[in-house]
């Protein structure tokens, strides 16, 4: 028979792991946040002149535009995915973060787009574009995901994530603004 203190010490236990589980989900929110706001500037902004245009190899901008959940879904993978690397190599800390996720971006998106022109039409520029645009997203995540690991408290980072991506979606608009980018369309 479980006594009641026995009972408080098994809700004890169970606690930490909760609590465990929930830094790690907000964790990796956090950076896959951080990825898709810098997705955003890159694609709406930077890179934006090379999806004008018809494109043998791209999708239509209807239907381009709702396929973008499957991509962020990607991203999120990756993310959960870089989580798991930088736990098991024991990374903390920002910048080191950074460094490793940098790495595994430029390794998995460098593999991807030779992969994809070894097969495809797309072209050089969007590809290169691609490749160093992913690669700082994978970067930017491990940066959160390294701080975390380092146990910066999980508001400052959302607060440091919030600001970057605000800054990112500013950046895009200002990019449209001044025409260095086309602006995005509403299509009825």
């Amino acid at each position: 028979m479980q006594t009641h203190k026995s009972r408080q010490s098994a809700r004890a236990d169970a606690e930490p792991e909760t609590a465990g589980t929930s830094r790690m989900m907000l964790t990796v929110a956090a950076a896959w946040v951080l990825s898709l706001g810098f997705d955003v500037f890159l694609h709406a902004g930077l890179l934006a002149r090379l999806y004008v245009g018809p494109s043998p190899f791209l999708l239509g901008p209807e239907e381009a535009f709702r396929r973008i959940p499957l991509g962020y879904l990607a991203f999120l993978v990756l993310t959960m995915a870089l989580y798991w690397f930088l736990r098991r190599l024991g990374v903390r800390g920002t910048i080191a973060g950074l460094r490793y996720g940098t790495a595994a971006g430029a390794v998995v998106w460098g593999a991807f787009v030779v992969g994809l022109y070894s097969i495809s039409t797309v072209s050089l520029p969007l590809l290169a574009g691609w490749w160093v645009g992913q690669t700082i997203e994978l970067g930017l995540a491990g940066a959160v995901l390294g701080a975390a690991a380092n146990r910066v408290r999980l508001r400052r980072i959302w607060v440091v994530v919030m600001v970057a991506v605000l800054a990112c979606v500013a950046g895009t608009v200002i990019l449209q603004s001044l025409g260095l980018a086309p602006p995005m369309k509403i299509v009825r």
